[in-house]
């Protein structure tokens, strides 16, 4: 099974719910282009880091895969899926619809990264306090600051995630990947979170016409990260539905 994180995330997200997997998979959890400790490159869309993906697997002779993506990830997952229906054997996508998601975009969070003076913060707690009055939600900031890093160069910080070019992305990254003929026909599972915006259920019929195979279901204790407020449960359904 490969893992693909969502925007501004990391394979580190994806620990707990990974080595709870890895009792019935091979998991790898990937760290996606200018994310975590994968290389700053350009373009940032859905293509290239389709094609990430794709070299990942044949640099290790893997031919198919289940594939397990979430928000941003599993935009990602989808247009594989869709692209190259042979890799995958079985889809699953955490909390995202096949949708613009333009209302839903991170510009207060990215406003907030790109005001905050790295040279004068002392702590991660401290950037979450000067984010406050930008980003209100405290779970988010704390999310946000999980992407900061001692720059060892000047002693102060620096962002892991390359920044300028995720920003100059998120106009396409927004956007729903898939025309609208796209289809995949293979197993899949989509998972919503009962307490997220993410997955509405005007949304079941576009999933079902693009996923013609796809099960629906939804945790209702969660909001859009299961991985992290619901790992149980997440877990417990991906085995469920994976005979």
């Amino acid at each position: 099974m490969v893992v693909l994180h969502g925007m501004l995330g990391s394979s580190r997200n994806w620990m707990s719910a990974g080595a709870d997997l890895a009792q019935d998979w091979h998991v790898h959890a990937l760290d996606q282009r200018n994310h975590g400790k994968s290389p700053h490159a350009e373009p940032m869309n859905y293509d290239a880091l389709v094609g990430d993906v794709l070299a990942w697997m044949d640099a290790r002779a893997i031919d198919q895969i289940d594939l397990m993506g979430h928000s941003m990830g599993g935009k990602v997952s989808m247009v594989l899926a869709i692209q190259h229906p042979e890799r995958v054997r079985r889809l699953i996508v955490v909390d995202i619809a096949p949708k613009d998601y333009l209302s839903h975009g991170h510009r207060a969070e990215f406003a907030a990264m790109h005001e905050l003076r790295l040279n004068e913060i002392r702590s991660r707690g401290e950037a979450e306090l000067r984010m406050e009055s930008r980003v209100a939600d405290w779970g988010m900031r704390k999310f946000i600051t999980t992407n900061l890093e001692r720059d060892e160069a000047n002693g102060g910080w620096r962002w892991i995630i390359n920044l300028p070019v995720i920003t100059a992305a998120l106009p396409d990254l927004e956007r729903n990947p898939l025309a609208p003929t796209d289809t995949f026909d293979g197993p899949t599972l989509f998972i919503a979170g009962g307490k997220s915006r993410y997955i509405a259920p005007a949304d079941h019929a576009v999933i079902r016409r693009h996923f013609p195979s796809v099960q629906i279901e939804t945790i209702a204790n969660s909001g859009h990260n299961p991985h992290m407020e619901a790992r149980t449960d997440l877990v417990q359904c991906v085995r469920a539905h994976a005979g």
